[in-house]
């Protein structure tokens, strides 16, 4: 338990900032940096659907429905913070279901 509250403790953001393509980057109280596209947020969403889809083998349709995803450019519309442990991001697609812990973000990053 100690263990993780130092890591947690270790890796906050001190500043998060909007990029061009509609990503985020974030300045961490580590030392590091990491730059966000819109894109891998998405495709690394930790919500239940997303992870469920990630897990599952997909069969290419060639009559197949496009997605939202798949005409809108791919932006980080906005971000609420979850307490103090997470954040709450919201895409142009209309997707907003994962809580991205700040542990999570900074492991992706």
């Amino acid at each position: 338990m100690r263990e993780r509250e130092n890591r947690l403790s270790a890796c906050r953001p001190l500043a998060i900032r909007r990029c061009r393509d509609g990503g985020i980057e974030i300045d961490w109280s580590d030392g590091t940096q990491s730059v966000y596209s819109p894109q891998f947020l998405r495709d690394a969403c930790p919500c239940a659907t997303c992870r469920e889809k990630r897990t599952v083998p997909t069969e290419t349709n060639p009559l197949q429905v496009l997605q939202p995803s798949d005409v809108v450019e791919m932006a980080v519309s906005a971000m609420e913070p979850v307490g103090q442990y997470a954040y709450k991001i919201f895409f142009s697609d209309g997707h907003d279901s994962g809580i991205y812990t700040l542990e999570y973000l900074h492991e992706l990053g």
